[in-house]
């Protein structure tokens, strides 16, 4: 029997290669997408995914990503979008050109990616689709407004796809991750333990919405550590 596919797009070395060995302890075959896949490759050396490289603003791209997949399946039984951009800097200093190009990236991909998939999953009558969120989901920082722009939107993209798509048996879900998050690069600080989120326990979380019984849908979820401030 194939097993099912997990698409994970925005893949790396962080939060979504947690993800990625969280979905494939549960059976899943991991399809990992990325601007470069050569970053990829010892993860996918490690669990047995596919990487195919793409550029999740560019529409084209994602249906050639999706054209792929077809090949493998008539519809991924997840979708992780956690491809995402950051221009920071006062208000009056922006380029224009380079908060276009960021919230392309962190809104309008997720668009891309989420209509593509959602073809599939009707045509299947099931699935589940999650998106990666952050503190400026929910709150707009100061010298961060590119950053805003595009996770407001992408949250609304969710709440709207959630309404619309849960009666016919789509999950969708948002994760609002409110904090940073340790990696090599940024350990967590001796003196302040459990003050970074844990990239694999953050991973069950994406586990758990998928493994939801569909009576009871989250469509979103906020994780943080328990020393942060609401």
């Amino acid at each position: 029997m194939t097993k099912d596919i997990a698409l994970i797009v925005g893949a790396g070395s962080g939060l979504s290669a947690s993800i990625a060995h969280a979905f494939t302890l549960e059976g899943l075959n991991c399809v990992l997408a990325a601007r470069r896949t050569d970053k990829l490759k010892s993860l996918c050396d490690e669990i047995n995914a596919t990487a195919i490289a793409c550029d999740s603003a560019q529409p084209d791209q994602v249906s050639a990503l999706f054209a792929q997949l077809d090949t493998l399946c008539d519809a991924p039984a997840v979708v992780v979008y956690n491809a995402s951009a950051r221009v920071r800097g006062p208000l009056v200093e922006l380029d224009a050109k380079a908060v276009t190009d960021a919230i392309n990236v962190t809104a309008l991909g997720g668009f891309h990616v989420a209509q593509a998939a959602t073809k599939r999953m009707l045509k299947k009558g099931a699935g589940t689709i999650i998106f990666t969120g952050a503190s400026a989901s929910v709150k707009g920082y100061a010298q961060s407004a590119t950053f805003a722009m595009g996770k407001f939107a992408l949250r609304g993209l969710a709440q709207s796809m959630a309404r619309e798509l849960a009666p016919q048996n789509i999950h969708v879900a948002h994760v609002v991750i409110d904090g940073g998050i340790s990696s090599a690069q940024r350990p967590v600080p001796t003196d302040k333990p459990d003050s970074l989120l844990d990239p694999d326990a953050i991973a069950q979380s994406y586990v758990h919405l998928l493994k939801q019984q569909r009576s009871a849908w989250t469509w979103e979820i906020e994780v943080r550590p328990w020393v942060e401030r609401f």
